[in-house]
């Protein structure tokens, strides 16, 4: 549990059932209670709901065979509709109808956790930072399950609900692109990907490493600062060259994560929609070398 932290208000307390040496290496974290209300409850049925299409569907595929199911679960799909039928909303169910409706619960059950995570924010006084963190991550969903079929005409450039089939489509959309390395966006969003683990792990790194102090509790370090806050500070000047703060580090975290989604729903957008070709464009604009 660490050493005493004098001057606090906040006694350390241990679990509420028992203590696991292993678990506080992780976390200690209190498992719920766990609010819901009726936004809650619909999000939870709406996906189960999404969830059993998607299963019932992986499982026909296989002649409903339990041992088939599991040994070929990675390979299982429920696919999108073909490009035969556009973008249209009367789709066969076994054709991708089924697969339409299993977006449409998937999506209204992770609207309905937004919005609860919202609500909840706002009933405690919180600021809306993890709704709107959470908003940009199904703003990449949206794109790639709904936005650009909708644009491109056709559901057959949906995302498909399966492991590896996903894969595919990842890997077939830089291969009809022209090779999605060139775009931009992309790139954007690798930077942002690679950066937010870096910054949370740094950060993470640092908190642990002055927990012994009671650097963890990091309200109290703000305003009856002790040894922590400035070990931790001067740690970062001196390998870093720059202070993070106990609220920069997390703006700096926030905005990469945040940013690593917006940017790569924008390439996806723009992939097919606007731009047919990633490496020719690179090429046009000085980007690619033109061998």
């Amino acid at each position: 549990m660490g050493v005493p932290v004098q001057n606090s208000d906040e006694p350390r307390y241990e679990s509420l059932t028992a203590s696991s040496y292993w678990m506080g290496k992780i976390g200690q974290a209190q498992i719920g209670p766990v609010y819901l209300g009726w936004l809650g409850v619909l999000s939870i049925v709406f996906g189960f709901t999404a969830i059993e299409i998607i299963g019932w569907n992986m499982a026909a595929s296989v002649g409903y065979s339990p041992i088939a199911f599991m040994r070929e679960f990675f390979w299982l799909t429920l696919d999108p509709p073909g490009p035969e039928y556009g973008f249209s909303f009367f789709v066969p169910l076994k054709e991708g109808g089924w697969f339409i409706i299993a977006g449409f619960f998937l999506t209204a059950s992770i609207l309905c956790w937004w919005l609860r995570t919202y609500r909840r924010a706002v009933r405690l006084g919180m600021g809306t930072h993890v709704a709107w963190a959470f908003a940009s991550a199904i703003w990449l969903f949206l794109v790639l399950g709904f936005i650009r079929p909708a644009l491109m005409g056709s559901w057959s450039e949906a995302v498909p609900y399966g492991i590896f089939s996903h894969l595919e489509w990842t890997n077939n959309l830089s291969l009809s692109y022209g090779n999605f390395f060139y775009n931009p966006f992309h790139a954007l969003s690798i930077v942002f990907l690679y950066g937010s683990a870096l910054l949370f792990a740094m950060h993470g790194a640092t908190i642990l490493a002055v927990g012994r102090y009671g650097g963890e509790r990091e309200l109290e370090q703000i305003t009856d600062r002790g040894t922590a806050s400035e070990r931790a500070a001067l740690f970062w000047r001196w390998t870093m060259g720059f202070n993070a703060s106990m609220e920069s580090i997390h703006r700096w975290a926030w905005w990469f994560a945040v940013l690593t989604t917006l940017t790569g729903g924008i390439g996806v957008l723009l992939t097919g929609t606007v731009v047919d070709n990633w490496y020719l464009w690179a090429i046009e604009h000085k980007y690619a070398p033109d061998y």
